[in-house]
């Protein structure tokens, strides 16, 4: 009896181990099959692959909301009260206008001989004939204005013997000419000389604008009344 029971409990087989010795030939299979015939193997599979193949579709989407009616913000509200401006008043004046003292008369109703008189007065600056000093015509001091010229009464200046030999020779500077402006005096010599009109030798320019101040004298203008003024004269110097 032992002998037996222990020969039938060695041919009996559990299930998970019959499975697992036929997946493990089935792998033996497929790793040979896949050897030998690749292109087979790949086609067969493809096959047992599509056959499991699952299409998911998405659940249609929900239709799109009613249109709803927007809630109501409020009635209009009543209408303002129409504004109505108050009066104004003019405040009552500090001081009585008829206690102020009457203004005086306009300059042009005068009839004074003091400033402000439409004619003839004694203040300066009066538009006739006035008492003050530097009237233009009729006044007593002197107007200052030249109808004379200055006139050159001595001294002179040589062209050759007063001016430096230029660069080149004096050719350099044969036909040329400086215009030069001074101011003659009541004394009648000659201040602030400018070159007026230069000439191709600055330096010579230079020397003649030097010459006319110290060197020459002059008979100054007069004004219409005969006095000495100051006014301008313009000396031209050339060389030959």
């Amino acid at each position: 009896m032992n002998g037996k029971s222990q020969f039938r409990r060695r041919r009996r087989l559990s299930l998970p181990l019959v499975a697992g010795l036929l997946l493990l030939h089935m792998a033996a299979l497929y790793g040979l099959a896949r050897a030998l015939a690749p292109d087979l193997t790949a086609s067969v599979q493809d096959q047992v692959v599509s056959a499991f193949t699952v299409t998911i579709t998405s659940p249609p989407s929900p239709p799109p909301p009613e249109n709803q009616p927007e809630p109501d913000e409020g009635a209009q509200g009543d209408p303002g009260k129409d504004a109505v401006p108050e009066p104004v008043t003019r405040p009552p004046s500090p001081r009585d206008l008829r206690d102020e003292p009457p203004r005086p008369r306009a300059s042009s109703t005068g009839t004074a001989s003091r400033s402000g008189a439409t004619e003839a007065g004694e203040g300066t600056g009066a538009a006739g004939s006035g008492l003050g000093t530097g009237s233009g015509n009729s006044g007593g001091g002197r107007g200052g204005v030249a109808v004379t010229k200055p006139v050159h009464v001595s001294g002179s200046i040589d062209n050759a013997r007063d001016f430096p030999v230029p660069e080149g020779g004096r050719s350099a500077r044969r036909g040329t000419e400086v215009i030069v402006r001074v101011t003659v005096g009541i004394d009648g010599r000659a201040r602030d000389c400018t070159i007026y009109r230069p000439s191709p030798d600055p330096e010579a320019d230079r020397i003649t604008c030097a010459l006319v101040e110290s060197r020459l004298g002059f008979r100054p203008a007069t004004d219409r009344e005969g006095n000495p003024v100051p006014a301008p004269f313009y000396w031209r110097q050339r060389w030959f």
